[in-house]
């Protein structure tokens, strides 16, 4: 007969290999969630990324590239959310065009998940929730929530340095996963590096006239509320600050990339490519390191009574009160900001003007919320959804 010490050892056995098998069949679920994507009446085609370096055949990073092309020839805007899958208005601003926006004249090219590696795992340590759901009329949409860095099941070892390529530069050893540190990336490099490269390679053979980089970040990083710009853009982006400050709603500045700090895909792009390199930032309170509970509700309310406090005591570059930075609110401000971006452009350069009609912008986002604007899979057209 068994004693005691050897059924407690027994039932805390079997409570581990539970415990195990439970993690484990919520982390295989989150990497695997198939994200449905409707293809609006914009979309012409949908290429993959691997088209532009044949070594992402097959990783987690071979991901779609939405193609929306205008009757007429003109200019090609580049637009990417999900460089940092834990800044999901980015993810979701770039859903909404994809699944709304019509092309006039140009071409406007859209990735949803630029580092989709970075979306199947969330930060260690950080008790985010594995995925989110946006209300919807038809029953809601789950979402992926991501980290910051590419997965280390996609990619590891990490260096005890990064040496950036081609500056030499020292930066964090982790940041060999981050794709806004990688950029202009390498072909023959680890997976976020040849990622950087691929995008490098869309954008040279395209002929890219604009790349747009959505992401958010946390109200005590300085850079917020903001477009970063490489010195190509400073004309060019400072109108369209102007522009969305007067029209729009909402207050927005401008920031200008360093030049001698690499990796980052707005001084990267500008330096190696033909196209001006911009990146939106709005603000995600999630991300702040004050905050409380990191739960869902937190995610899209943008709600969070410690970051209020903060603001209280000083210590953020953002304001904040109960209300919060509710999610409509974080993507409407991309929204917006990508069709005037797409406006001054075509304005400023008719012969490569790129058209763009029917974005969801700030005010509709504000009156509607994001699910309003999320097309039913059930609903489309045979053939006309992917999945992220």
């Amino acid at each position: 007969m068994m004693n005691r010490a050897a059924v407690r050892k027994a039932l805390l056995g079997v409570l581990a290999v539970l415990f195990v098998g439970a993690s484990g069949k919520s982390f295989s679920d989150h990497r695997r969630l198939a994200e449905p994507v409707v293809l609006g009446p914009g979309v012409t085609r949908v290429a993959r990324l691997a088209d532009y370096h044949a070594t992402l055949r097959g990783t987690a990073n071979d991901i779609n590239l939405y193609v929306l092309e205008g009757r007429e020839p003109g200019g090609t805007i580049l637009v990417f959310g999900g460089t940092h899958a834990e800044e999901p208005a980015g993810r979701l601003a770039a859903w909404l065009i994809v699944e709304h926006a019509t092309v006039d004249k140009g071409r406007l090219i859209v990735a949803l998940s630029a580092n989709r590696s970075a979306s199947t795992v969330t930060r260690p340590g950080a008790a985010y929730p594995p995925t989110y759901t946006i209300p919807t009329a038809w029953g809601g949409q789950a979402f992926r929530m991501g980290d910051r860095w590419s997965s280390p099941l996609d990619q590891w070892p990490d260096p005890e340095v990064f040496i950036h390529y081609p500056s030499g530069q020292y930066l964090a050893y982790s940041d060999i996963r981050n794709l806004n540190r990688t950029f202009p990336g390498r072909p023959n490099g680890t997976l976020t590096e040849r990622t950087a490269f691929a995008f490098m390679e869309l954008i040279r053979r395209e002929g890219v006239d604009v790349a747009i980089d959505l992401h958010e970040a946390e109200l005590q990083y300085p850079v917020i509320n903001t477009i970063v710009t490489h010195q190509k853009g400073q004309e060019f982006a400072t109108m369209v600050s102007m522009m969305l400050t007067d029209m729009e709603g909402f207050s927005i500045g401008t920031e200008f990339s360093p030049l001698n700090l690499h990796g980052l895909s707005h001084r990267e792009i500008g330096d190696h490519s033909q196209a001006v390199s911009l990146l939106f930032e709005a603000p995600e309170p999630f991300l702040d390191a004050t905050r409380g509970r990191t739960d869902a509700d937190v995610l899209l309310s943008g709600q969070d009574e410690f970051v209020v406090k903060a603001g209280a005591h000083g210590l953020l570059f953002a304001p904040i009160d109960e209300r919060g930075w509710p999610i409509a609110t974080r993507v409407g401000r991309h929204t917006s900001s990508v069709a005037q971006t797409a406006t001054t452009w075509s304005e400023d350069h008719p012969g490569r003007a790129v058209i763009v009609k029917n974005i969801p912008r700030y005010a509709d986002l504000l009156a509607h919320g994001v699910g309003y604007f999320l097309r039913d899979p059930a609903r489309a057209e045979p053939g006309r959804v992917a999945h992220e």
